[in-house]
């Protein structure tokens, strides 16, 4: 196998993007950075709470020099198209200088995103969120009648308890547009480059085994501090999404880790989901070292 330190003849390959993703804690970042020196290349985030700074311990923000990390305020909403324009640049970027890049993160929308030029719904116009937010405070069933009639194809996709997506999709509708796009290149194989796509898959024993172990060094590392600090300035509502933020801010240290742990182990389980329904992924056994996980990776990415 190939790992740290690799030769510079494993750069020769027809893929010009490897793309790895894998659920919280499955060693996913580790093994991309191994990947990246030994690519002699970069990685670019795809994670869509890493692009806060203020929240380095919260969203387990890597250690080495990662594009698309802390690139934003916390007072700062940011989407998704924003996102992906400013991957295309990076992907780019990297390919035209090493001829490669590292694309490594959790959060599903956001890798394919970074992958593919995904038709994305536009902003909402001004005025439109708050208006429509106040029709689904004001009646939830008629928020998503409303919705049922102007997009039958968006109200199919969300339910009608999901205050978020009835509003945004609510928005859209009514200015014409749709949160289901005409052609939906989420699911499919295309890329904008080639590229490789690996899942890390670790076994849920063990997945549980290291989520907690995370947990546990978050604490350690002043992850309550941190929040405690972040929540006395203004913070957007993109940058509350971050996972533990409001237990910790509700809870006491004892109670908040556990249920950071229980809250954790769910949002796992919906990233694995999210992973086997990656057209054209590899799986790759995660269950070992970052060393060896990179090494099968790198095989993977010389053979193609």
């Amino acid at each position: 196998m190939v790992g740290w330190g690799a030769p510079v003849e494993v750069t020769s390959s027809r893929s010009e993007v490897v793309a790895i993703f894998g659920p919280t804690a499955s060693g996913k970042t580790a093994a991309a950075e191994l990947v990246a020196a030994a690519l002699l290349t970069e990685v670019v985030s795809a994670d869509a709470l890493q692009v806060y700074r203020g929240l380095r311990i919260l969203t387990n923000q890597p250690s080495r020099s990662t594009q698309l990390v802390a690139i934003r305020e916390l007072s700062q909403e940011f989407s998704v198209g924003e996102y992906a324009e400013l991957a295309h640049q990076e992907i780019d970027r990297l390919v035209a200088e090493h001829g490669v890049a590292v694309v490594s993160g959790g959060t599903g929308l956001y890798l394919r995103a970074a992958l593919v030029d995904l038709e994305l719904p536009p902003p909402a116009e001004n005025g439109a969120r708050t208006r429509c937010e106040a029709m689904y405070d004001e009646d939830p069933d008629a928020a998503f009648a409303r919705l049922s009639q102007l997009d039958s194809a968006a109200a199919s996709t969300v339910h009608r308890n999901d205050r978020r997506r009835v509003v945004r999709a609510l928005e859209l509708a009514e200015s014409g547009s749709s949160l289901v796009p005409s052609r939906n290149r989420l699911w499919s194989a295309d890329t904008r480059r080639p590229t490789t796509l690996v899942g890390i898959d670790v076994p849920r024993g063990e997945l549980e085994r290291r989520i907690r172990m995370r947990t546990a060094v978050m604490f350690e590392r002043g992850v309550a501090d941190e929040v405690r600090h972040v929540l006395a300035r203004p913070i957007s509502r993109t940058a509350e999404k971050a996972l533990g933020l409001s237990e910790l801010a509700e809870l006491g240290p004892e109670h908040a880790q556990e249920r950071l742990v229980a809250r954790t182990r769910r949002y796992a389980a919906y990233q694995q989901k999210w992973m086997r329904r990656l057209d054209g992924i590899v799986m790759i056994d995660g269950d070992r070292s970052p060393k060896e996980v990179a090494g099968d990776i790198l095989d993977l990415v010389r053979a193609r």
